[in-house]
């Protein structure tokens, strides 16, 4: 998997992979991270806390200044992950650190990952190291069976 760090960090959450191009401006509410484009296929459902898999973004230069009130509103995505380089949001969350608010990772990949929605990943974006992106659990995993007791 080829894959670059735009702005460094760690995060674990639930994979949430858009099914359409989003604009954070005007896509996006900034107080409840909820998709409020009314013809976006997953209209209601949050970022905050998930590691984002954006295919396409419809860009906007406005887009950092949502992404930064997400972040200081704490309903930020957990971590963002792209197809395409998208130096705006990188924006936001440099600006977030300008702050001192912890901004999450975001992470340039060719092929983004193929696991369902609600599958718990783990990213580990370092600047100097090919990022770390992978499946913590998937949402059918059942839990391990008990060990019986030691007698």
């Amino acid at each position: 998997m080829t894959a670059r760090t735009l702005f460094a960090g760690s995060a674990r959450g639930e994979l949430m992979t858009l099914a359409a191009p989003v604009s954070f401006w005007g896509g996006v509410d900034p107080r409840t991270s909820a998709i409020v484009n009314a013809r976006h296929p997953q209209k209601g459902e949050l970022l905050r806390g998930r590691v984002v898999a954006i295919p396409q973004l419809v860009g906007s230069s406005s887009s950092a200044a949502v992404l930064l009130e997400l972040i200081c509103a704490g309903a930020a995505p957990a971590a963002i992950l792209l197809r395409e380089v998208d130096a705006i949001l990188v924006m936001g969350c440099l600006a977030a650190q300008t702050l001192g608010d912890p901004a999450p990772p975001v992470v340039q990949m060719a092929q983004l990952p193929a696991f369902p929605d609600g599958t718990v990943m783990e990213v580990d974006a370092q600047i100097a190291l090919e990022p770390v992106i992978r499946a913590a659990q998937t949402p059918s995993a059942a839990p391990p069976a008990p060990s019986p007791p030691l007698l």
